[in-house]
């Protein structure tokens, strides 16, 4: 008797923990370790696509609890026809200098494949049916990125930088841009939340989003859709103003030219 009850108790305490496990969701709030990247859990609102927390097509828009070494990392929503996020979010609490060297990773269970519950480094012999290959952004000649949206410069410890290289975190970038101008628009918001964001411990800690606005019919390689637009935003609490503050910043996806900020 003792033995069943046992192997009873086993099995009701991996019901309870396996749902906690899953990567792609219904919803956001399912998780509670992912709710957290949004303020007060509450997700953005797009039309047709999230609103008031409910994916509008399950079909196509997969939200992703972004999982690696044991811990949730960042919320991400996931365009499976365009084979690009709409948006990553996640909190700033400060940086680490530093780039680690990392092979670039995807979403086993956006393929069905429900017994892996971390990411997977990409290689050939996967199923892309759902997501973009690595091999999509190769030998690629119009010029693009692997762009981030959860940028690895924003995150706080080196297993959280290597989860920001999912594919599931990246657009086609224009080069000049993500390398330009961009890339310092994520640098000085990146010193003002540093600046500017403590709570009332004076914590460091900002919410931010980070999205793409898809183009009609522009892809690279007849796959992976590459956006009109790059978005950024965030909201924290400023401990000096005693009062909560946000700012957004948004461009053309688009070459630079004339070093344009």
């Amino acid at each position: 008797m003792m033995g069943v009850l046992n192997h009873l108790s086993t099995l009701l305490l991996l019901s309870l923990l396996l749902p906690a496990l899953s990567h792609v969701v219904e919803k956001f709030s399912d998780v509670k370790d992912c709710e957290k990247f949004f303020l007060e859990g509450t997700t953005p609102n797009l039309p047709g696509i999230l609103v008031g927390g409910t994916v509008q097509d399950q079909n196509r828009y997969k939200p992703i609890c972004q999982f690696y070494k044991d811990r949730y990392r960042f919320a991400t929503l996931y365009d499976t026809t365009n084979r690009i996020p709409v948006f990553s979010a996640y909190t700033f609490t400060g940086k680490v200098v530093g780039r680690p060297s990392q092979s670039w990773m995807i979403e086993p269970q956006l393929e069905d494949i429900n017994n892996q519950h971390d990411m997977k480094v990409d290689d050939k012999d996967f199923p892309h049916n759902q997501q973009a290959a690595d091999t999509d952004y190769k030998n690629n000649n119009k010029h693009l990125d692997r762009g981030h949206l959860f940028p690895c410069l924003y995150a706080p410890d080196d297993a959280a930088k290597r989860s920001t290289f999912t594919l599931t975190n990246i657009v086609p970038q224009a080069r000049s841009f993500n390398q330009g101008s961009w890339s310092r628009m994520e640098c000085r918001v990146r010193d003002a939340l540093e600046l500017n964001c403590k709570d009332a411990n004076d914590q460091i800690k900002a919410y931010v989003v980070t999205g793409a606005v898809p183009s009609n019919n522009n892809t690279l390689k007849n796959r992976v859709n590459i956006p009109d637009l790059m978005w950024t935003a965030y909201c924290c609490y400023n401990n000096n103003l005693k009062q909560w503050v946000a700012q957004a910043h948004w461009s053309k996806n688009v070459q630079d030219t004339n070093k344009k900020h």
